[in-house]
């Protein structure tokens, strides 16, 4: 084939690509002076909250009690800056409206956001440091807490979730779930930002499991990996679309085990102290206490 086939076959392919039905619906139209969110800055921020949260495990390991101080403000600064700057690309990429004043409202709005996000760190360290009582008391395998916050993904994974659930209920747009995806990609547990998780909370081995965005998990809950909290069906509305924000997915009270592949669909209630045994789906309601296991094969 002769070089000018190759070219009418890239021109035909442009002009294709470039006609607005086909990229209806998948066309971002960038608006100058906006920001638009950053991969590269996420992970930045990510790395930044970990290393506060858990000073001495990331960022810099060199600090002690004399110089904790001095790095978790720079840090915590750093951190303030950069995600003020994220929060305002969510902002800006979720908003209809085009108008440099309008642009600079939303700095501030961001500004104050990032602010109540940093005050907020605290208590996520006080909740963290329950995640990580909680594997290192689950696993006989662990040896020490710095090797559950070091090695552990799900430490990873509920770190980004907390981060991230904090953002959402401040009402930030759109930063919150590219955090845990970013969990999700790096450890294959999937927590929506929108689940609501208690303390002392811990997921064995980890990978394959999916929170959905309704879900309510109680204090100290167990899931191994594989377990599903999903949805059992999506209503529709009279277009024939799903409806947004309904309650669809489990909730699992408190002190509430759920070992490996079991499914649990829609909004039913693990009450308190109950067992859901690996490998079965579970659509009904399950009574506090109460353990389930796939029924043994008959001879």
């Amino acid at each position: 084939m002769s070089s000018l086939n190759f070219t009418n076959i890239l021109t035909k392919a442009v002009d294709e690509l470039s006609e607005s039905e086909s990229y209806k619906e998948l066309f971002h139209q960038h608006r100058d002076g906006e920001p638009l969110p950053s991969a590269r800055i996420l992970h930045e921020i990510i790395h930044l909250a970990r290393a506060i949260l858990f000073p001495g495990y990331y960022g810099n390991s060199t600090l002690n009690s004399l110089t904790i101080n001095y790095h978790i403000g720079v840090n915590v600064e750093t951190l303030y800056n950069l995600l003020t700057d994220q929060i305002l690309a969510g902002l800006c990429f979720s908003s209809k409206e085009e108008c440099e004043c309008e642009t600079e409202s939303k700095r501030e709005e961001a500004s104050r956001l990032a602010a109540a996000f940093i005050e907020c760190l605290p208590q996520l360290r006080r909740i963290l440091a329950t995640d990580v009582e909680a594997a290192y008391n689950g696993d006989p395998a662990a040896q020490s807490f710095g090797e559950v916050i070091f090695c552990y993904p799900a430490i990873k994974a509920i770190s980004n979730y907390r981060i991230a659930h904090e953002l959402l209920k401040l009402g930030v747009p759109l930063i919150p779930r590219i955090i845990t995806e970013m969990a999700h990609s790096e450890t294959g547990i999937d927590i929506h930002p929108g689940a609501q998780i208690g303390s002392y909370f811990t997921i064995d081995h980890g990978t394959g499991v999916v929170i959905g965005a309704t879900s309510i998990i109680g204090n100290h809950v167990k899931l191994y990996q594989g377990v599903t909290l999903g949805a059992k069906s999506f209503p529709l509305d009279e277009e024939g679309k799903p409806i947004k924000g309904i309650p669809r997915h489990p909730i699992l009270k408190d002190q509430v085990i759920v070992y490996s592949n079991a499914t649990i669909l829609g909004r039913i209630t693990i009450g308190e102290g109950a067992t859901v045994g690996g490998n079965i789906w579970v659509t009904e309601d399950v009574p506090a206490g109460v353990r389930i296991v796939q029924p043994k094969a008959k001879k």
